[in-house]
């Protein structure tokens, strides 16, 4: 086992046993496998308190009082996951990851993920014994091996990585992150094609200081971070490998917290993933896992395990595991300073907001308005032609088409449309053609008319919009509708969630950046709130959360966490209620990350039985030129597919086709 570098705190969840006695634990093994049947939880109890180190001790000393290998005996009297686990526990870490690796490649088919989770997150030191371990094991040499199991460009990062040859100097010079951001930015999004050898030399040899520079200077270069590139530019398990590559030099922990809640999240569980972490981190970084993976699904792993398995696999795995970081849903300490660390990185971030429906080049609006008026005269509709026209053209451009085709034709586009379409498609391009502000004052008045109020449609909109989006919503609402938006939202809602709506549809939300102080005092006011009073609490929260600016709140938010070890987004859930405690909720998920905010509403519009058209509908249509991009990005880092592939699978035919039109593309 890598042992942490001097004066490094150890970060394993298993430690050495005190008062370790190897021949009194393989007695007690012997014993608890002797006859029929065996003591399951005499074998877990003593494999999952033991270190690495001393269960090879408790392997030979069984051996030497036995006569028998102990893994073999525990192979014959345990099965399952359960025995994988306890197996897997019992090897020297290399040969542990060297199993792994044979099984991988072994038989028909390859394992390409357990390959690139290994071979991306390994130091050069336990690649150096993972390669001898695997020449041990199985007298074969496992770069052979891998190139004979594999091709292309994912062979050839695989064989760097298999190297162990990343430089290690922490020394940067400053010259050659210049000169990397500069070769990694012609190589790929400079270049017709891309030159996947810069990225594999790259990525696959300098240190991880360097690259977390490179990455830096990257994102401030191309305005986009070098994630974004590696998926617009490689594709397949060369991509996924590179994306892993990418995600173990910025924090190897978060990589594997994001893996262990993928194997677990959903239907099903993919135990051979869960195992392999937890048995190869047990004793190098779990408690930073552990603190990650509270901090970005607030749900702490050991919660997530207890839910997920059963019986002594659930038991031994809570033992790596080594606590519950979520018993009263608080941080840790450690936990909030990674969370802290989180703010301070989306702080720094610029982002670039790029939408997928661009002004099209070569623009006519005189042919298209004889494009469309064709696809709508006599017998049938030409829907394709419709689709492809609307969904291809800025919201300026559509207008342009609306005045257009109004003085060639002395008819109004939209009733046309509406006569000729119907359902789905009728709502998306009707929607459309719409100006953004009318859109969205159509939004809001639907979501308060009839019987019930759409409150969801409510926060949405009036807690995403900037100030000048507000302001252009108010005037569409009175020109529209002859009454005031404030004045429908006062008839409508009531209490402090009529009062929270009210402030946000003002637009008068500040626009300055932070104020280290104020926010320090902002942090302070809502930390103070005596738990129960709700009517406090709710005021004290609506004047902060729906007054200050975005780069103020992130601060905010950050001194929150440092007075309290909490989330300000877990306070709101654990002490509010119904719809005022998702109106903050919204605010605070929009402040974080907005295009993660919709790609979350995005997702769950289309789980489970069901699509909510409206919802997808109302985002496609008004997220398309702002920031769709971006939400795709968030999508299929998240829900480990692409939304092109989620709304393929959610809906079909014209609506489908005008739906993937917007969205702009597969990832």
């Amino acid at each position: 086992m890598a042992k942490p570098a001097q004066g490094a705190k150890y970060r394993g969840s298993i430690h050495d046993f005190p008062g370790f006695d190897p021949n009194q634990d393989a007695e007690a093994l012997y014993t608890a496998m002797k006859g029929f049947g065996s003591d399951k939880e005499a074998i877990l109890d003593v494999i999952t308190s033991r270190s690495n180190r001393q269960r090879q001790e408790i392997c030979q000393s069984y051996k030497s009082l036995y006569g028998k290998d102990l893994i073999a005996d525990l192979k014959y009297e345990l099965t399952g996951k359960f025995e994988r686990l306890i197996v897997g526990l019992m090897r020297p870490p290399a040969y542990c990851d060297a199993k792994e690796i044979k099984d991988a490649i072994s038989g028909i088919g390859t394992d390409e993920k357990c390959l690139i989770e290994i071979l991306a997150s390994r130091t050069n030191e336990q690649m150096h014994q993972l390669v001898a371990a695997y020449k041990d094991a199985y007298e074969r040499d496992l770069e052979a091996d891998i190139i004979g199991d594999t091709s292309g460009h994912f062979q050839k990062m695989l064989v760097v990585l298999l190297q162990g040859t990343r430089e290690e100097d922490d020394v940067v010079s400053e010259d050659l992150v210049q000169q990397d951001v500069q070769d990694l930015y012609e190589a790929g999004e400079l270049k017709w094609g891309t030159d996947e050898a810069q990225f594999i030399y790259i990525l696959g040899n300098r240190s991880k200081q360097h690259l977390r520079l490179v990455f830096d200077e990257y994102l401030k270069t191309t305005g986009k971070p070098i994630e974004a590139s590696i998926r617009g530019e490689l594709s397949g398990d060369f991509e996924k490998l590179m994306l892993a590559v990418v995600k173990c030099i910025r924090s190897t922990p978060e990589y594997f917290a994001e893996r262990l809640f993928k194997a677990m999240k959903g239907l099903g569980t993919r135990d051979n993933t869960l195992i392999r972490i937890m048995v190869s981190r047990s004793e190098l970084d779990m408690l930073d896992i552990r603190e990650i993976f509270r901090t970005k699904y607030e749900k702490s792993l050991y919660s997530m395990i207890k839910n997920d398995t059963s019986g002594e696999y659930k038991k031994s795995l809570l033992k790596l595991c080594g606590g519950d970081d979520d018993a009263a849903g608080q941080f840790f300490p450690e936990a909030a300073q990674v969370a802290y660390q989180m703010w301070e990185l989306s702080a720094v971030a610029r982002i670039e907001l790029k939408g997928t429906v661009r002004p099209a080049n070569d623009f006519n609006p005189d042919a298209d308005a004889k494009a469309l008026r064709k696809a709508m005269k006599g017998l049938g509709t030409d829907e394709d032609t419709i689709i492809d026209i609307i969904t291809h053209r800025s919201n300026a451009q559509r207008q342009q088409i609306r005045q257009t085709f109004k003085s060639h034709f002395g008819r109004d586009l939209m009733s046309d449309l509406k006569s000729e379409i119907s359902g789905d498609l009728a709502r998306l391009i009707l929607g459309l053609m719409m100006p953004p502000a009318h859109y969205d004052a159509k939004q809001l008045k639907k979501a308060m008319e009839g019987a019930g109020t759409d409150e969801k449609a409510l926060i949405e909109i009036l807690a995403t919009r900037t100030n000048a989006e507000i302001r252009a919503i108010n005037e569409a609402y009175k020109e529209d509708y002859h009454k005031s938006l404030e004045d429908a939202l006062s008839s409508d809602t009531s209490g402090h969630f009529r009062r929270i709506l009210i402030s946000l549809a003002t637009g008068n939300r500040e626009e300055g950046g932070e104020n280290l102080d104020q926010a320090r005092e902002d942090a302070q006011e809502i930390a103070d709130t005596p738990s129960g009073d709700k009517t406090s609490l709710e005021t004290r929260f609506m004047t902060i959360l729906c007054t200050r600016s975005y780069p103020h709140l992130r601060r905010v938010f950050q001194e929150f966490i440092k007075m309290t070890n909490y989330d300000v987004e877990h306070t709101i859930k654990k002490e509010m209620s119904g719809d005022v405690r998702d109106a903050f909720v919204a605010i605070v998920q929009s402040v974080k990350n907005k295009p993660l905010f919709f790609a979350d509403k995005l997702y769950k519009s289309m789980k489970g039985a069901g699509t909510d058209e409206k919802t997808l509908t109302r985002i496609m249509v008004s997220r398309s030129e702002i920031d769709l991009l971006n939400i795709r990005r968030e999508f299929i880092e998240k829900y480990d597919k692409s939304l092109h592939q989620a709304i393929e699978g959610d809906t079909s035919g014209d609506f489908l086709k005008a739906l993937l039109a917007l969205c702009g593309g597969e990832d």
